[in-house]
């Protein structure tokens, strides 16, 4: 029996002939410099491997989906910086005088475009960024000619007035997509996001991994990862995830991740008063000149103060408390706004985690908000306002 390596079989001239499966050397090639060694697929059932890898895969798929949507997870749409591109690129072709909405997480959850086109009749354009702020959109609005409409701009105090930004590579990922990445965006929004319900960056396996309760190395602080709070449609009309009215445990961790944030040092560029008040000013000073900007070519900005309420608004009053924030934004831009503690109708709603509406309240408040944006939009109530030099809201006695 001839050895499957070692052996060799004779050549009609008497010559060892190398079985094909073992691979090629230097010495086999004379008079070649040094190639890259080759090296022959041996004989395998390869059809029935690539059979059972397939059917192996598939069966891990479907446990891994089974999982989630035993979790509570539904398939949508992810809130993608290629999504946003999608949405962003609207305003240059073409759709450039509608009306756009920027903010973080609370004009992203709590502003619902059905029901702002169901009163209104048109659809506004969906720029909210979760847990950034919308002064690199802004800017950005303001150096596009194309941009002709109307804004409104969310204000998260904490997020607004110190700079933060979570998704802060967005406007350059627009700016910069190639054609495979949108291809690629194209194919996900189409054959996987609306089926699969794991295709979330929050399930993706190495973030489940990562927040297993490992170790902390000492001299480290224990942090918890925000965890996913809303569901997205094809437009990224969003709302809050279901799982935090339903299952009481999610809404604990929700409240614990925020009070992270209550008792946790500042940031190292804020971290005195001194310190803060610069970088409030900073972020006031940027929008002012986007807002000048757009103005000069017609466009009307109106601000949103969205609702957030217990631990998390008295957070928001100590650290960014209004008399230094919001009023000063008003003054120094010019602009109107439009702040929840100003409007009864725009208080009392569910927020199972105090920064964000439940979906089915998220409607309520954009029912209630609408005709207040219109009001302004029109020019009702803000003229006479502006001219005085007033903040609008409080010293009307809303």
């Amino acid at each position: 029996m001839h050895s499957s390596i070692s052996s060799f079989e004779r050549a009609p001239r008497g010559e060892p002939v190398r079985p094909g499966f073992v691979r090629l050397t230097a010495s086999d090639r004379p008079g070649v410099a040094q190639p890259v060694p080759e090296r022959d697929i041996p004989l395998r059932p390869w059809r029935s491997i690539w059979v059972g890898a397939a059917i192996l895969s598939l069966l891990l798929i479907g446990a891994w989906e089974w999982h989630w949507r035993a979790y509570g997870v539904h398939p949508g749409y992810r809130n993608s910086n290629g999504e946003w591109a999608l949405q962003r690129r609207r305003i240059d072709h073409g759709e450039g005088g509608k009306t756009v909405l920027l903010g973080s997480s609370r004009v992203l959850f709590d502003v619902q475009l059905p029901v702002w086109q169901a009163i209104t009749g048109k659809r506004p354009i969906q720029l909210a960024m979760e847990g950034t702020t919308p002064l690199p959109m802004l800017e950005d609005l303001a150096a596009d000619p194309n941009f002709t409409g109307r804004l409104l701009v969310g204000v998260a105090p904490d997020i607004f007035f110190s700079g933060f930004a979570y998704r802060g590579d967005v406007l350059s990922y627009a700016r910069r997509q190639t054609p495979s990445q949108r291809i690629g965006n194209w194919l996900s929004m189409h054959f996987i996001e609306p089926y699969l319900a794991f295709d979330d960056p929050d399930f993706a396996l190495d973030t489940v991994i990562k927040r297993q309760p490992w170790p902390v190395r000492a001299g480290m602080r224990p942090h918890i990862a925000v965890r996913k709070l809303m569901e997205s449609e094809a437009d990224r009309n969003s709302h809050m995830w279901s799982k935090l009215v339903t299952d009481a445990d999610y809404r604990a961790l929700a409240r614990r991740i925020w009070a992270q944030e209550f008792t946790g040092p500042p940031p190292p560029q804020m971290d005195t008063p001194a310190k803060a008040q610069q970088v409030i000013d900073e972020q006031i000073a940027r929008a002012a000149a986007a807002v000048a900007t757009l103005r000069a070519r017609g466009v009307q900005v109106l601000f949103l103060r969205a609702p957030s309420i217990g631990p998390y608004y008295a957070f928001e009053e100590k650290v960014m408390p209004r008399a230094r924030t919001w009023d000063v934004l008003l003054r120094r831009t010019h602009a109107p706004g439009i702040h929840f503690k100003d409007y009864p109708q725009l208080q009392g709603y569910d927020q199972p985690e105090w920064s964000h509406l439940t979906a089915p309240d998220a409607k309520r408040f954009t029912a209630a908000l609408v005709p207040i944006v219109e009001s302004y939009f029109h020019g009702q109530p803000a003229q006479e306002d502006l001219q005085a030099g007033v903040v609008p809201g409080r010293e009307r006695g809303h």
